[in-house]
């Protein structure tokens, strides 16, 4: 084989890549600073540690940093309290050009009992960024199993619905401008 027939950097890294490669699980014993005023676990305590679980199945997949775009959902089924071994089990659910959306299971274990309760699910989208910050090309994803097929279906599913809502608000907006609304000032607290 000659060097012609070798794969540029480039194109080693834009190889498709399995979803399974991208999987993270972190785990970590909740403790009273990590309470609200309720005595649970703080809601924000969860999503910083699911935020850094899902940055590392996307860093992984993309072969370099991410920065998180946004948190598309994130829902609390059930309460952590302190004492609580937490573990969050992180992947990459599908992909763009430039973004990747990451699930994340968070799962309380009552060290106590043994028991394991489903808490909470949260998905976060992230853009690949260069040495620059710029945006740069994420490989496709390969989802093998029935599962990893599953997400990635309904990744798509909420790119598309993220997508919508998002014209749907550049079209209100226009029209609420086209009428004499003034229109929404850069650095508000709207999407």
């Amino acid at each position: 084989m000659g060097t012609e027939d070798a794969p540029t950097p480039a194109a080693e890294a834009l190889a498709p890549r399995p979803a399974s490669a991208s999987h993270v699980v972190l785990s970590q014993l909740m403790e009273v600073t990590d309470a609200n005023v309720l005595g649970n676990v703080h809601g924000g305590v969860l999503m910083r540690l699911a935020d850094t679980a899902a940055a590392l199945a996307a860093a992984k997949h993309a072969g370099g940093p991410c920065v998180t775009v946004s948190v598309d959902q994130m829902v609390f089924r059930e309460p952590v309290h302190v004492g609580d071994l937490v573990t969050f089990r992180a992947s990459v659910n599908g992909v763009g050009t430039t973004s990747l959306e990451c699930g994340v299971r968070i799962e309380a274990e009552r060290l106590r009992t043994g028991e394991v309760v489903h808490a909470s699910s949260a998905y976060f989208v992230y853009v690949a960024i260069d040495d620059a910050g710029r945006p740069r090309p994420v490989p496709p994803l390969v989802a093998e199993t029935p599962e990893e097929r599953r997400r990635q279906r309904e990744a798509e599913m909420r790119r598309a619905n993220r997508i919508r809502h998002r014209e749907e608000l550049e079209r209100a907006r226009s029209a609420a401008e086209a009428q004499g609304e003034e229109p929404a000032a850069r650095g508000s607290m709207d999407p």
